[in-house]
């Protein structure tokens, strides 16, 4: 059976990091600073949700919020009772190249009863916030991350996912291409062979696909393809190496595929990076 999302996690790892169990009173805001998304579970509580003042969410039920990328937020409570969140931090490998951020609304609001698989997962977790046993933080920063990978699970299998890369993943044909692409980037993916691991037509699987996820097979490898340089080029990768293992025959075709990807070479990016890493430590 075809794993939609092991070669993307493991391309793309998201790290999470718990800063908040227990109950949340009056109004408390969080800002939108580090590049980071949020993933907040609500036990219980009345909960309204606001962003830049206009109202979000009104929550009465169990819920998750989830923010895949640095949205700045404000959670307003009865001052008294409160409502109970257990709260993290989430770092998405490569921030906003991250597939998972790109292919996702900045916010969802979901009941945690609609998420299927949860029960077992949230119970261990809400243990483990309210109480204050030994390696608690660890345990939490990985059942957060089960947790994610529950809630991406959910929304493939739900078609949630209207357009995009998670909609091309929940189709039960189109996953089957685009997990080859994300398996073996290097490979020469022509149109035939794409089409054929979908099980469809050439001019069927084309307009699909392109109808399904916003554009051409060719475009979604390639931008593949520079995601993944773009990972390898924040490890130190040489870019004659990276050309290599994204599929690109020299430094020069890789060059000219992440200028057209990025609006820049690949020098000027790492210098942008460079230069944005130097600014965040700063803020620190």
């Amino acid at each position: 059976m075809v794993d939609r999302l092991d070669a993307l996690l493991a391309h793309f790892p998201v790290h999470a990091q718990v800063f908040q169990a227990g109950a949340l009173c009056g109004i408390n805001e969080l800002d939108d600073g580090e590049g980071l998304g949020h993933l907040h579970l609500i036990r219980n509580g009345a909960v309204e949700v606001l962003h830049g003042g206009i109202t979000a969410a009104r929550i009465n039920q169990p819920s998750l919020l989830f923010y895949p990328g640095p949205l700045a937020h404000r959670f307003v409570t009865d001052p008294e009772r409160g409502a109970d969140f257990v709260c993290a931090r989430l770092r998405f490998e490569g921030g906003r190249d991250n597939p998972v951020v790109s292919a996702l609304p900045p916010f969802l609001c979901l009941p945690l009863a609609t998420v299927e698989g949860m029960g077992e997962v949230l119970s261990l977790l809400f243990d483990e916030a309210f109480n204050r046993y030994c390696g608690r933080q660890a345990m939490l920063d990985r059942l957060f991350e089960v947790a994610l990978i529950k809630i991406l699970r959910h929304l493939m299998e739900q078609g949630q996912a209207q357009a995009g890369m998670l909609a091309g993943m929940s189709h039960p044909r189109l996953r089957f291409a685009l997990v080859a692409m994300h398996e073996a980037p290097q490979q020469d993916w022509s149109l035939e062979a794409l089409a054929a691991r979908a099980g469809m037509s050439r001019s069927v699987f084309a307009n699909t696909f392109r109808n399904t996820i916003g554009c051409t097979s060719g475009a979604y490898l390639q931008g593949w393809r520079i995601r993944l340089a773009q990972r390898l080029l924040r490890q130190g990768r040489a870019l004659k190496w990276v050309a290599d293992e994204v599929g690109y025959g020299s430094e020069a075709a890789l060059s000219r595929a992440f200028k057209a990807q990025t609006g820049l070479s690949p020098r000027a990016w790492g210098k942008r990076e460079a230069g944005e890493e130097r600014a965040g430590d700063s803020l620190r």
